[in-house]
This record gives structure tokens, sequence and C-alpha cells, in this order.
């Protein structure tokens, strides 16, 4: 079944979004769909996915952008997505998955554990059940691109971020399991999917610059360089990126 929205680098290619509401899913919508994908948003506000959704469509004219509401924390739901999307276009060749979320305390020992509870839900839970429930058909594609935004945090955590931070590391270490299903199933011929994930400081966009015309934001990325650096992972073979973090900051 082809699909796409022209000649672009991803034209033909069926990638899902989930957590496309906010800033940097408005500019990898956009961004995806400039490059030629058929672009598949969720989010669990409809009126921003909305939102998103018709600024990337009319970004972009004749582009197939189109928005669904899934509950991620649902792995049923989550499956019957996945199962909508390849039925519906035919194939799935990403999923991008940028749904996010802070909460941190001053201090260590101010940490609450109800952070925790909130975070390993937004960021862990939703990490296993789009991966669970999109592997197999990104291992049927022969560019498939499973890519999870982290942030520096999880690899040298601060005082106050422990929940956060820990989070961060546990969606990490899912994501690279599932980079080594993506290996083993290549064989000796390497493999044709891969996972890999997005490093970053923390996000900016145009709204907090406004917000805060004096702030620095030192090392941060900007949501169109981060959406920039998703639509190029296509472009590189699966056996360079997959299992790898791919640093769109400094090192910690």
């Amino acid at each position: 079944m082809a699909h796409g929205n022209g000649n672009g680098p991803l034209s033909g290619a069926v990638i899902a979004v989930a957590g496309a509401g906010g800033p940097a899913g408005r500019a990898t919508l956009a961004r995806l769909a400039d490059a030629g994908a058929t672009v598949i948003g969720s989010d669990n506000d409809p009126e921003r996915l909305a939102e998103a959704v018709d600024a990337a469509r009319y970004g972009h004219g004749g582009a197939t952008v189109v928005g669904d509401t899934v509950d991620l924390l649902d792995l049923e739901s989550t499956r019957d997505w996945a199962i909508r999307v390849e039925k519906d276009f035919g194939h799935v060749d990403g999923l991008v998955h940028l749904v996010g979320g802070w909460r941190g305390s001053e201090t260590f020992t101010r940490t609450s554990l109800d952070d925790w509870d909130f975070l390993e839900l937004l960021l862990i839970r939703t990490v296993q059940n789009t991966s669970l429930a999109f592997h197999e058909a990104l291992q049927r594609s022969d560019r498939g691109r499973y890519l999870l935004i982290s942030a520096a945090g999880a690899s040298k955590p601060t005082a106050g971020n422990a929940a956060y931070s820990a989070a961060k590391a546990a969606a990490e270490a899912w994501t690279l399991a599932m980079a080594d299903y993506f290996r083993k199933a290549g064989g000796e011929q390497g493999p044709t999917s891969a996972a890999a994930i997005l490093v970053v400081k923390a996000l900016v966009h145009d709204a907090m610059r406004a917000e805060r015309p004096n702030a620095k934001f030192a090392g941060f990325t900007d949501v169109e360089d981060l959406a920039e650096a998703i639509a190029d992972v296509w472009s590189r073979p699966a056996g360079e990126v997959n299992g790898n973090r791919l640093w769109l900051t400094e090192k910690p």
C-alpha cells in the first residue's frame, strides 16, 4: 500500500509519534511530514493533539497527518493502535516516543515517592507499552526505527532529580533491550530495524524564550533541532544507530 507526502527522504514511510501534542511533538509532526512521511500522532489531550495535527497538515500541503487519541498507559489500547496503524497504512516504519514530564525536589532528602509513582507511569510504562505494541511491526519494516527521547540526567543524576533520572534510566534500559531484540533478529546480516535513544539536557522552544527573554538555556536543544535529528535517524543504517545513545547535548 503506497502512502507518502511527495518525494522527500521519508516518502512512503509511516511513522507514529507518541506524545505528539506538546511543542516537541508539533515540531516532529511537521518535520516528518515535510520529509514525506505519513505521520500518525497520539496524545492524551485530544484538543492539543488536534491543534498539532492541523498545524502539521496545513503547514505542509498535501501531507498525510492524522491524530489518534490513545491511552498509552493501557497495553491493549496501545496494541490496538499499532494494529490499526499497520492495517490502515500497510506497514509501520517508526515509533517516536516523546511522552515526557518532570517532577523534582529541592534536595535528595525531600524526594517524594509520589513523584516516582507519577513518573514511573509516564516515563516507563508508556515506553514499555509502545515498544511491546510496535516491535513486531517495526521488525517487519525494512527501515523500522523506535526512538526514545531521553535526558542527560539519566547518566548523571542530580540530588533533586532522583525520581526523574531513575525513571529515564529505566526507560533507556528497556529501549536498549529492544535494540538487542532487533540485533538478534538481524542475525549475521545485522539488524534491519533499530531502537535508539536521543539524549538532550532539556528542550526549549519559542514560547519559553518569549517568557524568559534573558535566560540563556545553555545546553538546551531546540525542539526544531530535535525534530531534525529524529528525521535524520532514518538516513542512517540500522546497524549504526541500533542500541546507541545519540547525544544532542554534551555528555555529562
